[in-house]
């Protein structure tokens, strides 16, 4: 059978369920193309006992095929940062496996969309989820449609998580997004930048976008993947602004 099982945010955020079934198969793969580690594979190893192969996009998405065969003969486990089924991939995943009548198991774990509650924004208030690609100007590749996701949870008054993608650092991240605030007059008062949320390294602060530009070269060394911002609505409650103080 297949084990999808999600890893948690840190080295030892997996559940002992998540454990038993890693124990119980002949083969480890490790998703490593959906977000950028917090810590060493070789740590987690240590904490399950066995070795890992890290695998890309194109063997999940376009290599189905072996992981499916292999399942067929014996356990394997496919974990994933996070949570296991936040991407669609996974999804996708699960489907095929059901189409072959081969039995799988969905081992959960916590995932940055827990992790933003320690803003102390209240989770009931987020709107629409975006993500921030890596641009590639000399490609034209420019796109921005998480601005608009920003817009459009801002006319309800709802926080927006965006997550960034790999490879793109804190300062890139930072003129992407202003040039696409930019594109569409838009205004961000204030935003947080949570960084390895669940990890002993875990940072949140809560700045202005001038005091981020200010900053931006130091904070560019200091700001560790994964990380992502969070825009707060306009209206918060007083439960809320008390804990975003502190930061």
């Amino acid at each position: 059978m297949l084990y999808l099982i999600g890893l948690g945010l840190n080295e030892e955020g997996f559940s002992f369920e998540a454990f038993n079934a890693i124990k119980n198969s002949r083969k480890i793969y490790l998703e490593g193309y959906t977000v950028d580690f917090p810590y060493k594979v070789e740590k987690l190893e240590e904490k399950i006992m066995k070795k890992v192969k890290i695998v890309d996009r194109d063997f999940v998405e376009n290599q189905l095929g072996k992981i499916i065969v292999e399942a067929r003969e014996m356990n394997i486990a496919l974990l994933v940062y996070g949570a296991p089924l936040s991407a669609t991939t996974h999804i996708t995943i699960i489907e095929e496996i059901r189409k072959k009548k081969i039995p799988y198991r969905v081992i959960q774990g916590a995932s940055i969309f827990d992790g933003i509650a320690e803003t102390g924004l209240s989770l009931y208030k987020f709107g629409m989820t975006t993500s921030m690609p890596k641009w590639d100007p000399e490609k034209n590749f420019t796109p921005d449609s998480f601005i608009d996701v920003v817009v459009k949870n801002q006319s309800i008054d709802a926080h927006t998580l965006i997550l960034i993608d790999i490879g793109l650092s804190f300062s890139k991240a930072l003129d992407q997004l202003e040039k696409a605030m930019k594109s569409k007059k838009l205004e961000i008062p204030r935003m947080l930048v949570c960084s390895k949320i669940g990890t002993k390294q875990s940072s949140i602060l809560c700045k202005s976008f001038k005091e981020y530009k200010k900053d931006k070269d130091s904070l560019d060394t200091d700001i560790k993947s994964p990380y992502c911002f969070v825009i707060p609505s306009d209206t918060l409650n007083q439960v809320e602004e008390d804990i975003l103080k502190r930061f």
